[in-house]
Protein backbone atom coordinates (compact mmCIF):
# COMPACT_ATOMS: atom_id res chain seq x y z
CA UNK A 1 0.00 0.00 0.00
CA UNK A 2 1.22 3.32 -0.72
CA UNK A 3 1.86 5.83 1.88
CA UNK A 4 0.70 9.66 1.09
CA UNK A 5 2.24 12.13 3.49
CA UNK A 6 0.00 14.63 5.02
CA UNK A 7 2.25 17.31 2.87
CA UNK A 8 1.53 15.55 -0.25
CA UNK A 9 -2.08 15.67 0.58
CA UNK A 10 -2.06 18.96 1.31
CA UNK A 11 -0.18 19.73 -2.35
CA UNK A 12 -2.61 17.68 -3.77
CA UNK A 13 -5.47 19.86 -1.81
CA UNK A 14 -4.10 23.02 -2.82
CA UNK A 15 -3.43 21.89 -6.70
CA UNK A 16 -7.30 20.58 -6.78
CA UNK A 17 -8.54 23.71 -5.69
CA UNK A 18 -6.04 25.80 -8.23
CA UNK A 19 -7.31 23.31 -10.84
CA UNK A 20 -10.97 24.04 -9.67
CA UNK A 21 -10.29 27.84 -9.12
CA UNK A 22 -9.17 27.81 -12.99
CA UNK A 23 -12.15 25.49 -13.82
CA UNK A 24 -14.50 28.28 -12.64
CA UNK A 25 -12.46 31.04 -14.08
CA UNK A 26 -12.50 29.60 -17.54
CA UNK A 27 -16.38 29.62 -17.16
CA UNK A 28 -16.19 33.20 -17.38
CA UNK A 29 -14.67 33.62 -20.99
CA UNK A 30 -18.23 33.43 -22.59
CA UNK A 31 -19.81 36.97 -21.70
CA UNK A 32 -17.34 37.69 -19.48
CA UNK A 33 -16.00 41.60 -19.08
CA UNK A 34 -12.73 43.08 -20.13
CA UNK A 35 -11.28 46.86 -19.20
CA UNK A 36 -8.98 48.44 -21.08
CA UNK A 37 -7.86 51.34 -19.02
CA UNK A 38 -5.38 53.84 -20.79
CA UNK A 39 -3.10 56.31 -19.10
CA UNK A 40 -3.72 59.97 -21.06
CA UNK A 41 -4.89 61.73 -23.99
CA UNK A 42 -1.44 63.94 -24.71
CA UNK A 43 -0.82 61.09 -27.25
CA UNK A 44 -3.53 60.55 -30.07
CA UNK A 45 -2.55 56.63 -30.66
CA UNK A 46 -4.98 55.55 -27.75
CA UNK A 47 -8.38 57.04 -29.02
CA UNK A 48 -7.56 56.57 -32.55
CA UNK A 49 -5.60 53.01 -32.33
CA UNK A 50 -4.95 51.27 -28.84
CA UNK A 51 -8.89 51.26 -28.12
CA UNK A 52 -10.39 50.54 -31.79
CA UNK A 53 -7.35 47.67 -32.12
CA UNK A 54 -8.53 46.10 -28.86
CA UNK A 55 -11.94 46.43 -28.90
CA UNK A 56 -11.90 44.60 -32.51
CA UNK A 57 -9.64 41.87 -31.66
CA UNK A 58 -11.88 41.25 -28.59
CA UNK A 59 -14.82 40.95 -30.97
CA UNK A 60 -13.32 38.45 -32.90
CA UNK A 61 -11.98 36.47 -30.06
CA UNK A 62 -15.52 37.01 -27.81
CA UNK A 63 -18.19 38.52 -29.72
CA UNK A 64 -20.27 37.68 -26.24
CA UNK A 65 -17.90 39.40 -24.38
CA UNK A 66 -17.96 43.40 -23.01
CA UNK A 67 -15.00 45.70 -23.29
CA UNK A 68 -15.14 48.35 -20.78
CA UNK A 69 -12.65 51.66 -22.26
CA UNK A 70 -11.54 54.53 -20.25
CA UNK A 71 -8.84 56.95 -20.47
CA UNK A 72 -7.29 58.80 -16.85
CA UNK A 73 -5.93 61.94 -19.26
CA UNK A 74 -3.09 61.57 -17.35
CA UNK A 75 -4.95 61.25 -13.80
CA UNK A 76 -3.77 59.16 -10.97
CA UNK A 77 -6.76 59.41 -8.71
CA UNK A 78 -9.02 58.95 -11.94
CA UNK A 79 -7.33 56.13 -13.38
CA UNK A 80 -8.12 53.92 -9.60
CA UNK A 81 -11.36 55.00 -9.91
CA UNK A 82 -11.80 53.93 -13.63
CA UNK A 83 -10.02 50.75 -12.23
CA UNK A 84 -12.14 49.79 -9.29
CA UNK A 85 -15.24 50.86 -11.30
CA UNK A 86 -14.02 48.38 -13.91
CA UNK A 87 -14.21 46.24 -11.23
CA UNK A 88 -17.14 46.76 -9.71
CA UNK A 89 -18.56 45.99 -12.64
CA UNK A 90 -17.52 42.72 -13.07
CA UNK A 91 -14.25 42.86 -14.77
CA UNK A 92 -12.32 39.36 -15.07
CA UNK A 93 -9.26 40.78 -16.85
CA UNK A 94 -8.21 44.51 -16.95
CA UNK A 95 -5.65 45.76 -19.38
CA UNK A 96 -3.79 48.90 -17.71
CA UNK A 97 -1.64 51.47 -19.28
CA UNK A 98 -0.64 53.10 -15.92
CA UNK A 99 -0.43 56.57 -15.45
CA UNK A 100 2.21 56.13 -12.35
CA UNK A 101 3.75 52.72 -12.76
CA UNK A 102 4.75 52.88 -9.01
CA UNK A 103 1.25 53.34 -8.08
CA UNK A 104 -0.05 50.77 -10.73
CA UNK A 105 1.64 48.61 -8.14
CA UNK A 106 -1.27 49.10 -5.65
CA UNK A 107 -3.78 48.72 -8.09
CA UNK A 108 -2.17 44.91 -9.23
CA UNK A 109 -2.39 43.44 -5.57
CA UNK A 110 -6.27 44.77 -4.50
CA UNK A 111 -7.18 43.05 -8.59
CA UNK A 112 -4.85 40.18 -7.55
CA UNK A 113 -7.37 40.17 -4.11
CA UNK A 114 -10.37 39.68 -5.42
CA UNK A 115 -9.29 37.06 -8.50
CA UNK A 116 -9.33 39.22 -11.08
CA UNK A 117 -6.04 39.50 -13.78
CA UNK A 118 -3.62 42.26 -14.86
CA UNK A 119 -2.07 42.65 -18.02
CA UNK A 120 0.29 45.46 -17.85
CA UNK A 121 0.22 47.68 -21.71
CA UNK A 122 2.90 49.27 -23.31
CA UNK A 123 4.30 50.28 -19.65
CA UNK A 124 5.66 48.05 -17.12
CA UNK A 125 4.42 47.84 -13.42
CA UNK A 126 7.88 47.11 -11.84
CA UNK A 127 7.45 46.82 -8.13
CA UNK A 128 4.62 44.24 -8.81
CA UNK A 129 4.57 41.24 -11.24
CA UNK A 130 1.19 41.74 -13.09
CA UNK A 131 -0.52 38.57 -14.73
CA UNK A 132 1.28 39.32 -18.51
CA UNK A 133 2.92 42.50 -20.04
CA UNK A 134 2.33 43.40 -23.52
CA UNK A 135 4.48 46.18 -25.44
CA UNK A 136 6.65 47.10 -28.02
CA UNK A 137 10.42 46.97 -26.83
CA UNK A 138 10.84 50.57 -24.93
CA UNK A 139 14.72 50.60 -24.32
CA UNK A 140 15.19 49.45 -28.06
CA UNK A 141 13.00 52.01 -29.29
CA UNK A 142 15.16 54.47 -27.26
CA UNK A 143 18.38 53.24 -28.89
CA UNK A 144 17.40 53.35 -32.60
CA UNK A 145 15.62 56.31 -32.49
CA UNK A 146 19.08 58.03 -30.80
CA UNK A 147 21.17 55.55 -33.42
CA UNK A 148 19.37 56.76 -36.29
CA UNK A 149 19.61 60.64 -35.37
CA UNK A 150 23.80 59.92 -34.53
CA UNK A 151 24.18 58.18 -37.80
CA UNK A 152 22.64 60.98 -39.83
CA UNK A 153 24.80 63.40 -37.97
CA UNK A 154 27.68 61.70 -39.14
CA UNK A 155 26.57 61.04 -42.36
CA UNK A 156 25.55 64.53 -43.43
CA UNK A 157 29.36 65.46 -41.79
CA UNK A 158 27.82 67.87 -38.87
CA UNK A 159 31.01 67.58 -35.92
CA UNK A 160 30.26 68.17 -32.52
CA UNK A 161 33.09 71.24 -31.57
CA UNK A 162 33.31 72.25 -28.35
CA UNK A 163 30.62 73.35 -26.56
CA UNK A 164 28.30 72.17 -29.44
CA UNK A 165 25.56 68.92 -28.56
CA UNK A 166 22.02 67.38 -28.30
CA UNK A 167 18.52 67.79 -26.44
CA UNK A 168 17.50 65.10 -25.06
CA UNK A 169 13.63 65.28 -24.10
CA UNK A 170 12.48 62.14 -22.42
CA UNK A 171 9.24 61.24 -21.02
CA UNK A 172 6.61 61.00 -17.94
CA UNK A 173 9.17 61.05 -14.77
CA UNK A 174 6.24 58.51 -13.22
CA UNK A 175 6.14 56.34 -16.74
CA UNK A 176 8.62 52.89 -16.40
CA UNK A 177 7.99 52.48 -20.08
CA UNK A 178 9.42 56.34 -20.65
CA UNK A 179 12.33 55.32 -18.34
CA UNK A 180 13.38 52.14 -20.69
CA UNK A 181 13.29 54.82 -23.63
CA UNK A 182 15.43 56.91 -21.90
CA UNK A 183 17.94 54.25 -20.92
CA UNK A 184 17.92 53.62 -24.38
CA UNK A 185 18.87 56.86 -25.75
CA UNK A 186 21.62 56.83 -23.11
CA UNK A 187 22.49 53.60 -25.03
CA UNK A 188 22.63 55.19 -28.29
CA UNK A 189 24.20 58.94 -27.48
CA UNK A 190 26.88 57.70 -24.24
CA UNK A 191 29.36 57.12 -26.75
CA UNK A 192 28.57 58.77 -29.86
CA UNK A 193 30.54 61.74 -29.90
CA UNK A 194 27.68 63.98 -29.39
CA UNK A 195 27.79 65.34 -26.02
CA UNK A 196 24.28 65.78 -24.20
CA UNK A 197 23.85 69.89 -23.87
CA UNK A 198 21.08 69.21 -21.45
CA UNK A 199 18.12 66.87 -20.71
CA UNK A 200 14.51 67.09 -19.20
CA UNK A 201 11.76 64.70 -18.12
CA UNK A 202 8.19 65.74 -19.15
CA UNK A 203 5.52 65.85 -16.78
CA UNK A 204 2.67 63.99 -18.49
CA UNK A 205 4.66 63.35 -21.85
CA UNK A 206 2.50 67.20 -21.96
CA UNK A 207 4.43 69.06 -25.46
CA UNK A 208 3.27 72.27 -24.17
CA UNK A 209 5.70 71.39 -21.02
CA UNK A 210 8.51 69.63 -23.89
CA UNK A 211 8.30 73.03 -25.77
CA UNK A 212 8.62 75.17 -22.92
CA UNK A 213 11.95 73.26 -22.00
CA UNK A 214 13.12 73.30 -25.43
CA UNK A 215 12.52 77.48 -25.78
CA UNK A 216 14.74 77.69 -23.11
CA UNK A 217 17.54 75.84 -23.95
CA UNK A 218 17.07 77.38 -27.06
CA UNK A 219 17.69 80.73 -25.63
CA UNK A 220 20.61 78.74 -23.57
CA UNK A 221 22.38 77.15 -26.22
CA UNK A 222 21.42 78.88 -29.61
CA UNK A 223 23.24 76.94 -32.76
CA UNK A 224 25.17 75.03 -30.43
CA UNK A 225 21.88 72.63 -30.72
CA UNK A 226 23.04 70.37 -33.39
CA UNK A 227 19.71 68.17 -32.64
CA UNK A 228 17.18 66.79 -30.48
CA UNK A 229 16.26 63.02 -29.31
CA UNK A 230 12.84 63.37 -28.09
CA UNK A 231 11.04 60.36 -26.58
CA UNK A 232 7.67 60.38 -28.73
CA UNK A 233 6.07 62.54 -31.19
CA UNK A 234 4.09 65.35 -28.62
CA UNK A 235 7.17 66.28 -27.32
CA UNK A 236 9.19 65.94 -30.74
CA UNK A 237 6.22 68.31 -32.11
CA UNK A 238 6.53 70.55 -28.50
CA UNK A 239 10.68 70.98 -29.53
CA UNK A 240 10.13 71.78 -33.22
CA UNK A 241 7.15 74.38 -32.51
CA UNK A 242 9.92 75.69 -30.19
CA UNK A 243 12.32 76.12 -32.49
CA UNK A 244 9.81 78.05 -35.26
CA UNK A 245 8.92 80.17 -32.46
CA UNK A 246 12.30 81.28 -32.03
CA UNK A 247 12.84 82.11 -35.74
CA UNK A 248 15.37 79.23 -36.12
CA UNK A 249 15.37 77.82 -39.80
CA UNK A 250 16.47 74.92 -40.65
CA UNK A 251 14.88 72.96 -37.32
CA UNK A 252 18.24 70.52 -36.33
CA UNK A 253 16.77 67.34 -36.68
CA UNK A 254 14.41 65.90 -34.09
CA UNK A 255 13.53 62.32 -33.03
CA UNK A 256 10.31 61.27 -32.18
CA UNK A 257 8.20 57.67 -31.94
CA UNK A 258 4.82 56.48 -32.54
CA UNK A 259 4.24 57.64 -35.78
CA UNK A 260 1.47 60.36 -35.53
CA UNK A 261 -0.43 61.52 -37.86
CA UNK A 262 1.13 65.46 -37.40
CA UNK A 263 4.48 63.66 -37.26
CA UNK A 264 4.37 62.20 -40.33
CA UNK A 265 3.67 65.09 -41.64
CA UNK A 266 6.59 67.20 -39.57
CA UNK A 267 8.74 64.60 -41.71
CA UNK A 268 7.36 65.29 -45.16
CA UNK A 269 7.61 68.60 -44.60
CA UNK A 270 11.11 68.21 -43.41
CA UNK A 271 10.90 69.58 -39.55
CA UNK A 272 11.07 66.29 -38.21
CA UNK A 273 14.12 63.73 -38.64
CA UNK A 274 12.48 60.21 -37.82
CA UNK A 275 9.67 58.37 -35.73
CA UNK A 276 8.65 54.62 -34.56
CA UNK A 277 6.29 52.78 -36.52
CA UNK A 278 4.87 50.57 -34.03
CA UNK A 279 1.00 50.10 -35.06
CA UNK A 280 -0.66 49.85 -31.69
CA UNK A 281 -3.33 47.97 -33.18
CA UNK A 282 -0.39 45.29 -33.05
CA UNK A 283 -0.11 45.20 -29.33
CA UNK A 284 -3.52 45.76 -28.62
CA UNK A 285 -4.52 42.66 -30.57
CA UNK A 286 -1.71 40.72 -28.49
CA UNK A 287 -3.74 42.21 -25.45
CA UNK A 288 -6.99 41.10 -26.44
CA UNK A 289 -5.58 37.42 -27.08
CA UNK A 290 -3.60 37.56 -23.92
CA UNK A 291 -7.02 38.76 -21.78
CA UNK A 292 -9.03 35.53 -23.82
CA UNK A 293 -6.33 33.20 -23.02
CA UNK A 294 -6.82 34.36 -19.34
CA UNK A 295 -10.80 34.28 -19.30
CA UNK A 296 -10.04 30.53 -20.29
CA UNK A 297 -7.57 29.92 -17.68
CA UNK A 298 -4.51 28.79 -19.99
CA UNK A 299 -1.11 30.28 -19.90
CA UNK A 300 -0.54 32.85 -22.24
CA UNK A 301 3.22 31.90 -24.40
CA UNK A 302 5.58 34.50 -23.16
CA UNK A 303 9.37 35.58 -24.97
CA UNK A 304 11.17 36.63 -22.08
CA UNK A 305 10.06 37.97 -18.40
CA UNK A 306 10.51 41.35 -17.92
CA UNK A 307 10.43 42.67 -13.84
CA UNK A 308 9.29 38.99 -13.00
CA UNK A 309 6.48 39.39 -15.38
CA UNK A 310 5.71 36.74 -18.23
CA UNK A 311 6.04 39.39 -21.35
CA UNK A 312 5.83 39.72 -25.04
CA UNK A 313 7.75 42.70 -26.64
CA UNK A 314 7.18 43.37 -30.27
CA UNK A 315 10.04 45.17 -32.53
CA UNK A 316 9.44 48.92 -34.08
CA UNK A 317 10.44 50.28 -37.30
CA UNK A 318 12.66 53.59 -37.56
CA UNK A 319 11.24 55.84 -40.04
CA UNK A 320 12.42 58.49 -41.71
CA UNK A 321 11.59 60.85 -45.38
CA UNK A 322 13.77 57.82 -46.92
CA UNK A 323 11.10 55.07 -45.79
CA UNK A 324 7.84 56.68 -44.96
CA UNK A 325 6.35 55.47 -47.89
CA UNK A 326 7.59 51.89 -47.94
CA UNK A 327 6.80 51.53 -43.67
CA UNK A 328 3.82 53.84 -43.60
CA UNK A 329 1.89 54.22 -46.98
CA UNK A 330 3.00 50.72 -48.64
CA UNK A 331 2.26 48.69 -45.27
CA UNK A 332 -1.27 50.49 -44.82
CA UNK A 333 -0.52 52.36 -41.52
CA UNK A 334 -1.49 55.53 -43.00
CA UNK A 335 -3.13 56.86 -45.97
CA UNK A 336 -1.88 59.13 -48.79
CA UNK A 337 -5.14 61.29 -48.86
CA UNK A 338 -4.97 61.69 -44.97
CA UNK A 339 -1.36 62.75 -44.94
CA UNK A 340 -0.92 64.46 -47.94
CA UNK A 341 -3.07 67.53 -47.85
CA UNK A 342 -2.58 71.37 -47.52
CA UNK A 343 1.22 72.35 -47.12
CA UNK A 344 2.26 68.34 -47.61
CA UNK A 345 1.41 67.76 -50.66
CA UNK A 346 4.55 69.11 -51.91
CA UNK A 347 6.37 67.10 -49.81
CA UNK A 348 4.74 64.36 -50.52
CA UNK A 349 5.08 64.60 -54.33
CA UNK A 350 9.14 64.87 -53.78
CA UNK A 351 9.20 61.99 -51.83
CA UNK A 352 7.36 60.03 -54.17
CA UNK A 353 4.01 59.49 -52.39
CA UNK A 354 1.74 60.92 -54.57
CA UNK A 355 1.98 61.81 -58.01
Amino acid sequence: MTTISKWTLAGLGAMAATLLGSAAFAQTAENATVAFLMPDQASTRYEEHDAPGFIAEMQKLCPSCKVIYQNADADVARQQQQFNSAMTQGAKVIVLDPVDSAAAANLVNQAHSQGVKVIAYDRPIPATPADFYVSFNNEGIGKAIADSLVEHLKATNVEATEGTGVLQINGSPTDAAAGLIKKGIHAGLDNSGYPILAEFDTPDWAPPKAQQWAAGQITRFGKNILGVVAANDGTAGGAIAAFKAAGVDPVPPVTGNDATTAALQLIIAGDQYNTISKPSEIVAAAAANVAVQLLKGETPKAEMSLYDTPSQLFIPAVVTAENLKAEIIDKGIAKAEDLCVDRYLEGCKKLGIVQ
